[in-house]
């Protein structure tokens, strides 16, 4: 059987990043060009200035990926794009580049949806089992996704206001840390302990929805009112106890799901999928549930990256699910 090399380009927010992948398992190169640097002054991403970056960065990280996998445009098989959601202004820098190079080159133009590639992200790490639940956290998104089989999915919970990632940012921000604020509270909170009491939100007994507003207004909240009164908080200890909250939800969640649907497997996926703090509670967890098996991946493939668009866009080429030309970048692209 002819192996399958697909070329990704993923530009939905602040990370320019081109991959060849082969046979959607094996990564053969994954180049990232970062913006945090020039987003950290304004504690998030601006989309102006990502789109800018984007235009300036994309033609050069898609020669790298290129160079790296030692690989000519005439043994590519398709190219996979990040279609949405995302910023629209960043999403349609890679989709022209995709629609370009697929037309120069003669080549299928597969679309493909940025969460689907989070997910997918763990076929990099080892095979799929079916059925399979993916916990999705990330600065957008916090689902819980089921699939029963390749390219099939359903959103069985997701976030009914602030993502995790969302929620992390802004606490991040009132306790004075620098952009991106998820991996400072993560670093702190093993530094401190859950003393203060904080809501967990369980929503209706049946629901795997997710809620973080009130626990990031309850974190604001608690901090005014100690500064009123002159008293100090430990920021280590609120990181602590405001991460103790989102882990506790999301793993309780996630267990209860996986014995309620007969699951395989559960994977880990999105940029709060680094986080130490969930990591270690997952395992954990799921150690006790010997019959399913935990994938985490590395943490290269948590954040934004083109070989997870690769690897998600190998199944839709084997499904013949191609775009035609007038692709477009769209923000609001429901995960089906």
């Amino acid at each position: 059987m002819k192996d399958i090399y697909i070329l990704g380009i993923e530009t939905s927010c602040d990370e320019t990043a081109a991959a060849v992948v082969k046979n959607g398992r094996e990564m053969i190169s994954n180049v990232v060009a970062s913006q945090i640097e020039s987003h950290k002054r304004f504690g998030g991403v601006v989309p102006e200035i990502a789109s800018r970056h984007h235009v300036e960065q994309i033609t050069l990280v898609l020669e790298e990926a290129m160079r790296q996998a030692n690989i000519s445009f005439a043994e590519l098989d398709a190219i996979a794009v990040t279609e949405g959601p995302g910023l629209v202004g960043a999403l349609l820098i890679g989709v022209n580049a995709a629609k370009a190079l697929a037309f120069a080159h003669h080549l299928p133009l597969v679309g493909v949806h940025h969460i689907a590639g989070h997910i997918y992200a763990n076929r990099l790490v080892t095979e799929m089992k079916f059925p399979l639940l993916s916990l999705v956290v990330s600065g957008g998104h916090t689902e819980l996704v089921y699939m029963k089989e390749h390219g099939v999915f359903e959103v069985i919970g997701e976030t009914r206001d602030d993502a995790a990632g969302e929620a992390y940012d802004k606490v991040a921000r009132t306790l004075n840390l620098p952009y991106p604020g998820g991996p400072h509270i993560d670093r702190l909170a093993h530094e401190g302990k859950p003393t203060i009491d904080l809501p967990r939100a369980w929503l209706e007994e049946d629901s795997y929805d997710f809620s973080f507003s009130g626990l990031k207004s309850a974190v604001i909240n608690t901090l005014h009112n100690a500064k009123q009164r002159g008293e100090t908080i430990d920021p280590k200890d609120m990181a602590a106890s405001f991460q103790a909250s989102v882990v506790e939800v999301l793993v309780t969640k996630t267990v209860k799901a996986a014995k309620e649907y007969g699951i395989r497997q559960v994977l880990l996926a999105g940029g709060v999928a680094a986080n130490k703090g969930l990591r270690e509670e997952l395992e954990k967890q799921f150690a006790e549930l010997k019959d399913v098996e935990l994938v985490i991946p590395p943490l290269s493939l948590c954040t934004d990256n083109a070989a997870m668009i690769a690897a998600a866009g190998t199944v839709l080429f084997e499904k013949g699910k191609f775009a035609t030309m007038a692709l477009n970048g769209n923000p609001s692209l429901e995960l089906k």
